[in-house]
């Protein structure tokens, strides 16, 4: 019995004209006809009544009429699940992170991942807060990781996309040093003396926590370059051009070899959560696994 066979029941049924049904079927006439008298000769007897006024349902078609709607919809639904268990299987981890993570949390972070558990194949897409943003909201990925601060707002409904802090992160004021080791230049700016200050662009997450961490009284500064690169910002602060706010997971090689110092004192520091956000309207099974790791307590620290 042919899967086809029961739509074509259906078409004819409905239509009452083998033209009319082998065209709403797609198939030419002579091909429908012999479609519906081979599963009239697998079900035994006559399921339709031919005759000059068009096809109608004999009393044995249309007992057989309910059956086909339920078989239809039971296969169709079988299908559709099946389709899903294997999809759970194969379906590659799309995981979107902000350019800072990508090269420093994130390769460690899913190593230690990946040793409690097999995720297969992994599809990072690395980019500005804002991008990642919108590949989350329209479904493009399954996973966002990001910084977070209380004062930053989201896009983000809890309901649809819940989060979990898997890190700890600081970002903290950050110069070129002097020859003496001290900083270059030192917080709060004065009008005499303002601040060069290195700044992320509209796009990056990070510009968006100090844009929301008012009165960290900084004094005067003046806006030198902006990014939303931290390691261009990183960069842009080792050959001296100013002082930028950098994650300590991104800065503390530059720290331990002095190649940054700090521009201020620890009042000046911004704590700041990395979670990871996902979408709930993007399951599978290695996603699942995924998650299931994630929420295993995550040791205080940044990094």
């Amino acid at each position: 019995m042919d899967y086809d066979w029961l739509s074509d029941f259906q078409a004819l049924a409905a239509h009452r004209s083998f033209s009319r049904a082998a065209d709403a079927r797609n198939i030419t006439q002579p091909a429908f006809s012999r479609r519906i008298r081979a599963l009239e000769e697998w079900i035994g007897t006559a399921l339709f009544e031919r005759g000059p006024q068009g096809a109608r349902l004999t009393a044995a078609g249309a007992h057989f009429q309910p059956h086909v709607r339920d078989l239809l919809v039971l296969l169709d639904r079988a299908r559709r699940e099946t389709r899903a268990v294997g999809d759970r299987k194969t379906t590659a981890l799309a995981i979107a992170a902000t350019h800072a993570l990508s090269f420093t949390f994130f390769p460690g972070w899913i190593r230690r991942v990946m040793q409690s558990q097999a995720l297969g194949t992994i599809n990072l897409i690395s980019d500005s807060m804002a991008a990642c943003e919108q590949l989350m909201l329209s479904g493009e990925v399954q996973f966002l990781l990001c910084h977070v601060h209380e004062a930053m707002a989201l896009p983000f409904a809890a309901d649809r996309f819940p989060s979990l802090r898997v890190g700890d992160d600081v970002l903290v004021p950050l110069c070129a040093p002097t020859e003496g080791g001290g900083p270059r230049w030192t917080l709060p700016g004065t009008a005499a003396q303002p601040t060069p200050y290195l700044g992320y662009s509209q796009a990056s997450g990070l510009g968006r926590i100090i844009a929301a961490c008012g009165g960290l009284e900084i004094g005067a500064t003046v806006t030198g370059l902006t990014s939303h690169l931290a390691a261009t910002l990183a960069t842009l602060a080792r050959d001296g051009h100013g002082v930028a706010w950098l994650p300590l997971t991104l800065a503390a090689e530059d720290l331990d070899r002095g190649r940054l110092v700090r521009a201020g004192s620890d009042r000046y520091d911004i704590p700041v959560e990395i979670r990871l956000f996902r979408s709930a309207g993007r399951r599978s099974e290695a996603a699942d696994d995924l998650w299931a790791v994630a929420e295993e307590p995550v040791p205080s620290g940044p990094g």
